[in-house]
């Protein structure tokens, strides 16, 4: 596979480009992150089933599903560069509708704005994944993956801890007014508990927008995926269908993206399960985030001068089913502590699958890349999943019984499953 094409500027201007990307992970993660504060914070502010409280993270990530192949067409037209800002300042845009239709505690206005801010994100992330995969050697896309990781997670670990101090503080005081006040009060303290988040998404918004500004004036380079990410035989291929492994990758994503937001959004949810107080249990996420970040140094050392990224990817899924059984034979804080854990088994499955899963694709780049960022609505359905599930049964047993397959699956696509088709192609030319 060639990956040799980027031009002499390009290769040296990499730094400078890994630095802006790095800052559209930090931006992205943040907005990400805020997922899971943001359930308990609709369960109170729009006094909603825990049910609807998920739907939150719910139409945040199927938004992605919806929107990543016509990113794909968008990117074709627009290029990478012009396609990140558009996508930022869709996010503005959604940030913006977000702040506005919670303060009024229009709950279905509030949902919208969370589609709306995963809308410019799938558009960026159909763009940045595959513009740092390729920016190098495939080999060690993981690597430079890792580092946007980072970014990401450095902002998680901030989301939920600058939401809880801003707009979350004193919910289990609040929570137990609004059970014993009357409706009146009730509906008064809601709305001005509900109006917290308006600063914060107002500030967000512009942000978001001055950002976009600021990437389409950058320095950044426009890169042709087909002249640097081909497997040397993509030419005489006529369809995304003729690359199974980025089919079984795309799959592999929507499970991985469904465990990780398991272990990070809904570990509050999760910990609330035990009787753990409301207070601490909005924290729980940045515990998960902690331990990705422990995870993407650990990567970043090892892949790939001591390890390929395929190998540590079949590690991590192994650890996944290991913590996951830990957490289902514990109560209480240790329990969620393995929930947390796994965290540190997440941190690396998205670097190494996403190269993984767009390697050698050459002009199919852009539509392997929306048919990966497709399965990010895994975290739509399987959180979604969980919450119903445990209505009926136990909450721990729930828990593993969605968890496990999917590490088990992850734990196929690193020893076959993301070579399933290539070995062939790479036969036949031969």
């Amino acid at each position: 596979m060639s990956t040799s094409a980027l031009p002499a500027a390009t290769a040296r201007g990499n730094t400078g480009s890994i630095a802006i990307v790095g800052a559209l992970f930090f931006i992205f993660g943040f907005v990400t992150w805020l997922n899971g504060p943001l359930i308990s914070f609709a369960k109170l502010a729009f006094d909603v089933s825990e049910t609807l409280a998920f739907l939150i993270p719910s139409a945040f990530y199927i938004s992605y599903f919806c929107l990543a192949l016509p990113s794909s067409l968008i990117l074709r037209k627009t290029g990478m560069k012009k396609g990140m800002a558009l996508g930022l300042f869709l996010m503005a845009i959604g940030a913006l509708v977000f702040g506005q239709f919670t303060t009024q505690r229009v709950y279905p206005g509030a949902v919208a704005g969370v589609f709306v801010i995963g809308a410019g994100l799938a558009i960026l992330q159909t763009a940045s994944n595959p513009y740092i995969s390729i920016l190098g050697p495939i080999e060690g896309a993981a690597q430079r993956i890792a580092v946007m990781g980072i970014c990401n997670k450095l902002a998680g670990v901030l989301a939920p801890l600058a939401i809880g101090t801003l707009v979350m503080h004193g919910m289990g005081d609040l929570s137990a007014q609004v059970a014993n006040a009357d409706p009146a009060t009730k509906s008064q303290l809601l709305d001005a508990f509900a109006a917290r988040i308006h600063g914060p998404y107002m500030i967000m918004a512009c942000l978001l927008a001055l950002l976009a500004v600021g990437i389409l004036f950058s320095p950044l380079p426009e890169i042709r995926a087909e002249e640097v990410n081909s497997d040397g035989g993509a030419s005489g291929k006529t369809s995304l269908f003729q690359y199974p492994h980025a089919w079984l990758g795309a799959l592999c994503i929507f499970v991985y993206v469904g465990a990780e937001v398991m272990a990070g959004d809904a570990i509050g949810t999760y910990g609330a399960g035990f009787g753990l107080p409301l207070d601490e249990t909005k924290f729980f996420t940045t515990f998960t985030l902690c331990g990705m970040l422990l995870g993407y140094f650990t990567g970043l050392i090892v892949i790939p001068r001591f390890v390929s990224q395929q190998r540590y990817l079949a590690f991590s899924a192994i650890l996944g089913v290991v913590l996951t059984i830990c957490a289902f034979l514990t109560k209480g804080y240790v329990s969620v502590g393995f929930v947390a854990a796994l965290g540190f088994a997440n941190a690396m499955m998205w670097p190494a699958i996403f190269p993984l899963g767009i390697q050698g694709l050459g002009r199919f780049t852009e539509y392997g890349s929306a048919l990966l960022i497709m399965g990010i609505s895994g975290g739509a359905v399987i959180p979604q999943l969980f919450v119903h599930l445990k209505q009926t049964h136990d909450f721990q047993l729930v828990f593993m019984a969605l968890m496990v397959p999917c590490y088990l699956y992850i734990l196929y696509f690193g020893v076959r499953g993301h070579d399933a088709g290539r070995a062939k192609m790479s036969a036949s030319r031969h």
